[in-house]
């Protein structure tokens, strides 16, 4: 059902506790995973080129101990717009993210209520 899952993800431990419901989503659905990552400028802790590929390959290195194989992308830029445009691109049948505990009728300016409104497929948002 989902060949291509997207799962961008951050330093933030939302994006850590949504790695589980990824993993056993490609598991479930032997789907292609890709792990993307948004180098965003003037941002303390997704700001550094290296930090992020550090981040990335740690990911990787994550799911691999599992078993999955997984492409890795890293891009600059605004991560909502990044995320919508790099799911066109690999034509991304779902993607799947985190929250920071927030309330998403109530931040409109989040990240992951921005992607609902911009992805070109379905999106999981992981509480």
């Amino acid at each position: 059902m989902f060949r291509t899952v997207l799962f961008p993800f951050d330093q933030s431990r939302a994006a850590m506790d949504t790695a589980a419901t990824v993993l056993q989503l490609v598991q479930q659905h032997d789907s292609k995973l890709v792990l993307l990552s948004v180098v965003e400028e003037g941002s303390s802790s997704m700001g550094d080129v290296d930090a992020v590929a550090q981040l990335l390959q740690k990911a990787h290195d994550t799911f691999a101990e599992a078993g999955i194989e997984c492409e890795l992308i890293e891009r600059e830029g605004k991560p909502a717009f990044v995320i919508g445009d790099v799911a066109d691109e690999i034509e991304a049948d779902l993607i799947v993210m985190g929250t920071r505990g927030i309330n998403l009728e109530q931040a409109s300016s989040s990240t992951a209520a921005r992607v609902i409104q911009l992805a070109p497929c379905p999106v999981l948002v992981v509480p």
